[in-house]
C-alpha cells in the first residue's frame, strides 16, 4: 500500500491538476510533503517501537497513512491535499522499519534471509506496477479513488497485524532525544529538499547552494551531538560494524544508478518512444515478476557464493543491465524490452536481498530497531540522490538537444543508462571491504567466522 502509493500518484497529476483547477507544477508540493515526512520521522521509528511496542506503532502507521488517504481523496484544494500527504508520509516512515524489526526479532538469524525476501517484494513492485495501475485508474475512474482504494487494504492490514504481530518493545527505552531529532530532522529535510529542487530546476544556484550548506552544517551538528549522547535519535555508532557499514553506504553508493531507473524509464518509454503511460507502466510488469522469481533463487544463491561474492558480481550485472537500455531505439522490438525488464528486476531483487539482509548480520535483537532506522534512513536518503543523480545527468545530456524532438531526446537518454550503469559497476568495488564470510549467519552458509582487517 505504502510503496504503490509513492509511485502511483505521478500518472495522475495532469488530471488532478485539471480537477483542482492549477497548473501541474504547483501539486509539485504534494508529492514533496510526502518525501519530507518520511524523510523526518523514518529516523524515530525505531525509538517508537522500542518505546510503544511494534504491534501498537504499526497499528497506529496504518491508521494515520488511512486517514491521510481519506483526506487526500477528499481534497478540495491543493492546501488540504498538502497536508493529507504529510499525515501519509508520517504513517509510511514507520511502516517498512517497524515491519522489519518484528521480522529481525521474530526468526533466527539462519531464516531471516527467507522473511527479508518478503519484505522487499513490495518495495520492488511498488515503483513498476504504480505507474501502470495510476493510468489505469485515471482512465477509467476517478483519480481520487487512488486515494481512496487504500482505505479496504488498511483496514485488513489492520486486522492481520492485531490478529498475527507481535508486540516487541524495550523496557529500558530512554527518552527521545528531541535536540538530535530537530538537528537531524531539520538536515535530512532540507537536504531531500534540495534533492528534489536539483532535480526539478526550481531553485536558483545561488538559493539551492545555502539550503545544501545549511542541511550539512546541522547533519553535521547532528553527527557531533550523537558522539556526545548516550542514546541518540540515530545511532550511528553502528556504522563501526563491518557489515551494517558495508549495507548503509556501500548499498547506498550503489542505489545511485539503481535509484535513478524509475526517473529515467517513464522518460525513455513516453517520450522517447511515444508510449502511453498505461503501455509504458506496462512494460515495467515484467520486473516485478522478476523480483518474485528471484525470491526463491537468492536464499540458496547467497548460501552457495555469500554476501561478498553475490553482491561484487550481482552489482556489476546490474550496471551492465542498465547500460543496455541505451540500446532501446524505436524500431527495437518489444520482446527485447521485455528482456531488458525482467533482467533488471530480476538482479535488483538480489541486490536488495543482500544489502538488507547483511545489516542485521552483526547486529543483536536489542539493537534491531536502531539499525533498522538506519537502514532505512538511508536508503531513502540515497534513492532521493539517485532520482537527483539521473535528472542532473538528463539535464546535462539534453543541453543544447532540441528536446521537442524525440531522436535527439533518445539519444540524450541513452547517454544518462550508459553514465548510471558506469557508475553502478564502479559502485561494486565497495563490496571488496567485506569479508568473505559476512553474512554467513544469515545465509546458513559453512565458512570460518570472519575477522575485523
Amino acid at each position: 500500500m505504502e510503496h504503490l502509493d509513492s509511485t502511483v500518484l505521478n500518472t495522475a497529476i495532469p488530471a488532478m491538476a485539471e480537477s483542482l483547477r492549477v497548473q501541474p507544477l504547483a501539486l509539485r508540493s504534494v508529492s514533496m510533503s510526502y518525501m519530507l515526512a518520511l524523510a523526518v520521522f523514518i529516523p524515530i521509528s525505531g525509538w517508537m517501537a522500542d518505546r510503544f511496542g511494534t504491534r501498537r506503532v504499526f497499528m497506529g502507521a496504518i491508521a494515520i497513512f488511512a486517514l491521510g488517504s481519506l483526506l487526500c481523496g477528499i481534497s478540495v484544494g491543493v492546501p488540504m491535499m498538502v497536508c493529507a500527504r504529510l499525515l501519509q508520509g508520517i504513517g509510511g516512515a514507520m511502516m517498512t522499519p517497524v515491519g522489519r524489526v518484528a521480522l529481525v526479532r521474530s526468526f533466527p538469524r539462519s531464516e531471516l534471509l527467507r522473511m527479508t525476501n518478503y519484505v522487499i517484494i513490495p518495495a520492488l513492485i511498488g515503483p513498476m506496477v504504480g505507474p501502470f495501475i495510476g493510468g489505469l485508474i485515471v482512465h477509467w475512474l476517478h483519480w481520487r479513488v487512488i486515494f481512496l482504494i487504500n482505505l479496504p487494504l488498511a483496514l485488513f492490514g489492520l486486522w492481520m497485524v492485531r490478529r498475527y504481530m507481535p508486540n516487541y518493545f524495550d523496557e529500558e527505552t530512554p527518552r527521545l532525544d528531541h535536540t538530535g531529532f530537530v538537528l537531524f530532522g531539520a538536515g535530512i529535510a532540507l537536504l531531500s529538499y534540495a534533492l528534489q529542487a536539483l532535480g526539478d530546476h526550481t531553485l536558483a544556484a545561488g538559493r539551492l547552494s545555502l539550503v545544501t550548506a545549511i542541511s550539512l552544517l546541522l547533519l553535521a551538528a547532528y553527527g557531533w551531538h550523537s558522539r556526545r549522547t548516550h542514546k541518540p535519535v540515530l545511532s550511528l555508532w553502528l556504522l563501526q560494524r563491518r557489515t551494517v557499514r558495508a549495507s548503509v553506504i556501500a548499498g547506498g553508493v550503489s542505489r545511485l544508478g539503481i535509484g535513478g531507473m524509475p526517473f529515467v524509464l517513464p522518460l525513455l518509454y513516453q517520450i522517447g518512444l511515444g508510449y502511453t503511460p498505461w503501455q509504458a507502466g506496462l512494460l515495467m510488469i515484467p520486473n516485478a515478476g522478476a523480483a518474485i522469481l528471484m525470491k526463491a533463487a537468492s536464499t540458496r544463491l547467497l548460501a552457495r557464493f555469500g554476501h561478498r561474492r553475490i553482491l561484487i558480481s550481482n552489482t556489476v550485472f546490474v550496471g551492465i543491465i542498465i547500460g543496455l537500455f541505451a540500446l532501446i531505439t524505436p524500431g527495437i522490438s518489444v520482446w527485447w524490452i521485455i528482456t531488458l525488464s525482467f533482467m533488471q528486476g530480476f538482479f535488483i531483487s538480489m541486490q536488495f536481498t543482500g544489502i538488507n539482509s547483511l545489516v542485521y548480520a552483526e547486529v543483536e535483537d536489542r539493537d534491531a530497531a536502531k539499525a533498522s532506522s538506519l537502514a532505512s534512513t538511508a536508503q531513502q536518503l540515497t534513492f532521493s540522490f539517485g532520482t537527483a543523480f539521473a535528472a542532473l545527468l538528463a539535464g546535462w545530456f539534453l543541453a543544447g538537444r532540441n528536446q521537442s524532438d524525440a531522436a535527439e531526446f533518445l539519444n540524450a537518454l541513452h547517454g544518462v543508462f550508459i553514465t548510471m550503469g558506469l557508475v553502478t559497476i564502479i559502485s561494486s568495488l565497495c563490496y571488496l571491504r567485506l569479508h568473505p564470510n559476512d553474512g554467513n549467519n544469515i545465509s546458513g552458509r559453512a565458512g570460518e567466522a570472519p575477522r575485523d582487517y
